[in-house]
């Protein structure tokens, strides 16, 4: 079974307490979630697997901007989340190591509008770990449409952050349905490939 981890969404926009849309970064800090999310992309490439870092952003035009979307709607005015600024770079303590891949998303899912499935195809990913943030969100799209893509899911709990503590763990219930729930210090009990 080969796997595949995803991180997502950890960039400074959305993480960093200065970004312009921080909606994670209490949760995120108050979890070290970039500690538990290298340590989990550490153990991925010491396995061989395929490591996935996604990143939400728009070009300078923000022609692709969804302008009514409640959850991107704002972004345009506030000049958020803008390709190529510090906004959509990875927070400085995500380690991205120059084997990993990059995608970039428009919407919520990281598979819409993405190469992402032909690229877990590709590789023969059948297994899918999940970290990153918003677990209400972006984790829980990542892990319903794999899912329903026939990926086995698994997300890594303590590498996921919310707005707040509450809306994490009520998301890791709802997944929990569809997905096996497991922390970094899971990871070297799960069968390698």
């Amino acid at each position: 079974m080969n796997t595949a981890i995803l991180v997502l969404d950890l960039i400074n926009d959305i993480v960093s307490p200065s970004g312009k849309t921080p909606s994670c970064a209490a949760h995120a800090a108050e979890r070290q979630i970039m500690a538990k999310a290298n340590i989990a992309t550490r153990f991925a490439r010491d396995k061989g697997w395929l490591v996935v870092h996604v990143k939400v952003g728009f070009s300078a035009h923000y022609a692709e901007h969804p302008l009514n979307s409640p959850v991107f709607g704002k972004a345009k005015g506030a000049q958020a989340l803008k390709l190529g600024e510090w906004g959509t770079d990875f927070h400085q303590e995500l380690v991205v190591d120059a084997q990993d891949c990059i995608l970039i998303k428009h919407r919520v899912s990281p598979f819409y509008g993405t190469p992402l499935d032909l690229l877990l195809r590709n590789n023969q990913v059948s297994r899918l770990l999940i970290s990153g943030v918003s677990s209400t969100w972006a984790v829980q799209a990542a892990a319903r449409e794999g899912h329903d893509r026939d990926y086995q899911i698994m997300i890594i709990e303590d590498a996921c952050a919310a707005a707040t503590e509450e809306e994490h763990q009520l998301s890791m219930r709802q997944l929990s349905r569809i997905a096996r729930i497991l922390t970094s210090a899971d990871l070297p009990s799960l069968t390698t490939t």
